[in-house]
């Protein structure tokens, strides 16, 4: 029963423990429109590591617990940031 009531907000994405299994790390190819994989090789490094890269453009950290707008910019770059404060996954939006 609890089951089927937290089904619908994990599709909506509204419950932040219902998490994609084996979600890519990075976009394809075809969903790159923010040149995230020039930055592949910050995956799995501290979030410190950020400081030491030039950024250029809207780029955005997201942290465990917050809160995220929901509209799409395709060449803002999202960084994000696992509960250890390493960087977990790189997406344009």
């Amino acid at each position: 029963m609890v089951m089927r009531r937290t089904l619908p907000f994990c599709l909506l994405g509204l419950v932040a423990a219902c998490t994609v299994p084996d979600a890519p790390a990075l976009p394809s190819t075809l969903e790159d429109t923010c040149n995230a994989s020039q930055y592949g090789n910050l995956i799995g490094q501290d979030a410190t590591a950020l400081e030491k890269v030039m950024l250029l453009g809207q780029v955005r950290v997201i942290r465990p617990g917050d809160a995220v707008t929901q509209d799409f910019r395709p060449g803002r770059i999202n960084f994000g940031i696992d509960t250890d404060n390493r960087i977990s996954d790189i997406s344009c939006g």
